[in-house]
């Protein structure tokens, strides 16, 4: 017991020390060797977030949340470094992965001793695969104006991946995390709530609304106005920012601001 306790509470720093061998050592390891410790890297961070939930009694607050999201957004980029190269990405997934592992550890947030619905875990799986596709929307949007801006001044694309490519893949997760988001939003509604009660319009469920509303704008005026460049780009931003406000950035003001877990 006290050693499986040991392991558990060591295990948060052995991800984060993973992440940062892997990004470090990356480029100067052989293809497979590279793909090994990708894998490597992506199962320790699973170990953790599976230590977490299977605690008893659980817990989990916005610290978890954005582990979890960056678990996600580790997972895609490891799938898409099967089709591209993207180095400028390693370094900042790394560091934004191995900051929220500490923090959860950190800060496991609220006590969850029963569920309201038995579904509920669904609800929040697809919350946060669709945070996950929204935050690398966001990546590949920040990817996509650093390589505008060196087209501009004749530099090049350094980043492995054309111009074009990039604008396609920004949107390709825009438009699936949107999907995810609405899948959410209607779990959410449905589980917590029942039809047709409706929604409780706390501060969570406002900014998510507002974040759907948004990106649903951005996909209307891609698609029908032919948005592109930085209106689009800024719209991603707003969307995904109000998405940040609604559980993350509320969990974030009950316990570390008002002191409060519900």
């Amino acid at each position: 017991m006290i050693l499986a306790s040991t392991l558990t509470q060591a295990l948060p720093f052995g991800v984060v020390l993973a992440y940062a061998a892997w990004a470090w050592g990356q480029p100067r390891l052989s293809p497979a060797a590279s793909r090994g410790a990708l894998v490597l890297v992506w199962l320790l961070h699973l170990a953790s977030l599976h230590t977490h939930f299977t605690a008893d009694p659980p817990s989990f607050g916005f610290a978890m949340a954005l582990s979890v999201t960056m678990w996600w957004v580790f997972s895609i980029y490891a799938l898409e470094t099967r089709l591209h190269t993207t180095p400028t990405l390693r370094w900042s997934v790394a560091v934004l992965s191995a900051s929220a592992v500490l923090l959860a550890a950190s800060l496991p947030g609220q006590i969850q001793p029963h569920l309201i619905s038995p579904w509920m875990p669904l609800h929040w799986a697809l919350g946060f695969a669709s945070y996950g596709l929204i935050a690398a929307a966001v990546a590949h949007a920040g990817l996509l104006q650093r390589t505008e801006r060196r087209i501009r001044l004749g530099a090049g694309d350094v980043d492995g991946m054309p111009l074009l490519t990039l604008e396609r893949m920004t949107f390709r997760f825009v438009g699936l995390g949107f999907v995810l988001l609405s899948a959410t939003v209607l779990a959410g509604w449905w589980f917590s709530y029942g039809l047709p009660t409706g929604f409780e319009w706390n501060h969570k469920t406002t900014f998510t609304v507002l974040s759907w509303l948004t990106m649903g704008v951005l996909i209307w005026g891609r698609w029908r106005r032919g948005w592109r460049g930085r209106l689009a780009i800024r719209t991603l931003y707003l969307a995904a920012g109000l998405l940040l406000l609604g559980y993350v950035g509320s969990r974030f003001v009950l316990e570390i601001v008002l002191h409060r877990l519900s």
